[in-house]
């Protein structure tokens, strides 16, 4: 039987991601996104309402689906929570979102992603699929039993929603790290389905300052180190040394939910048609 996460090519699907400000103000990427594909719209807490909402109707309007990240901590009230979600999903079709904590520096009532997930208010809303986030790395600040209890409280809510639960990992360079990761989270008890990062190829330099920015310096230097430092600087990054073995995995193992999901706020616009080229 043919795995239905592989097209016939035997390559995985793939999501992208962009900031609202990349939506709004070079739509004419989106002409080189295969209809009907999930691109993840940014909140870092630097575009204003308005623009996360005009760029994620412009991605409806272009037949594409966006998921709109809801970052708890980044609402200084539930009543700004509350404003954006009936913003997104009335005036701009959402019905995905990827929910996280996030970072502010001073947070709001709104501490978690399991604080928004228990209000209500995603299902109240018509928001259907809720991806939740997955730390393949671990998370800095929060301990392994923490992030298993977390997760555990999410599998509680997502039996009492009536939308569909996956988990989303921030990108990565190691997907031997990735293997055993998933292979734990099967351990805990893990039912949703896991969609991997990967970073677009990109600089060396670019990654390096992201990976800092993201928390996955670990990984970066696992390929730092297989490649050679220096080799590794100069040729850049192929994002198939981490696709390839994904979709080993899917093949090997059919009982495994988990599909790559390259973050393409680093790719170039050529390489958005590459992507369009290879995937659909």
């Amino acid at each position: 039987m043919t795995d239905q996460r592989l097209f016939a090519n035997g390559r995985l699907a793939a999501s992208t991601e962009m900031s609202p400000k990349q939506v709004v103000e070079k739509s004419e990427l989106l002409a080189h996104i295969p209809a009907g594909t999930q691109v993840y719209v940014t909140d870092l807490g630097n575009a204003p309402e308005d623009t996360i909402v005009a760029a994620a109707r412009k991605l409806t309007d272009s037949g594409l689906i966006p998921v709109a990240h809801m970052a708890a901590r980044r609402y200084p009230s539930f009543e700004a929570f509350e404003r954006r979600i009936k913003r997104l999903t009335s005036e701009a079709g959402v019905t995905e979102v990827l929910a996280i904590a996030g970072e502010a520096d001073k947070a709001g009532p709104l501490t978690s992603s399991v604080k928004m997930l228990e209000s209500g208010l995603f299902d109240q809303t018509g928001i259907r699929k809720i991806a939740v986030a997955g730390h393949p790395e671990g998370a800095p600040d929060i301990k392994p039993d923490v992030i298993r209890a977390f997760l555990l409280q999410k599998h509680e809510l997502a039996a009492a929603s009536d939308a569909e639960f996956r988990i989303v990992t921030q990108f990565g360079f190691d997907p031997h790290r990735v293997s055993l990761w998933l292979d734990e989270l099967r351990a805990w008890g893990n039912k949703f389905p896991v969609h991997v990062g990967v970073a677009g190829p990109a600089k060396m330099t670019t990654l390096l300052k992201f990976a800092a920015f993201a928390g996955v310096e670990n990984s970066l230097n696992f390929l730092k180190k297989r490649g050679g430092a220096v080799v590794s600087m100069l040729a850049g990054y192929d994002p198939e040394t981490m696709v390839e073995p994904l979709e080993s995995r899917v093949v090997s193992q059919p009982d495994s939910a988990t599909r790559p999901d390259p973050c393409l706020s680093l790719w170039r616009h050529r390489e958005v048609r590459r992507l369009a080229a290879r995937t659909r």
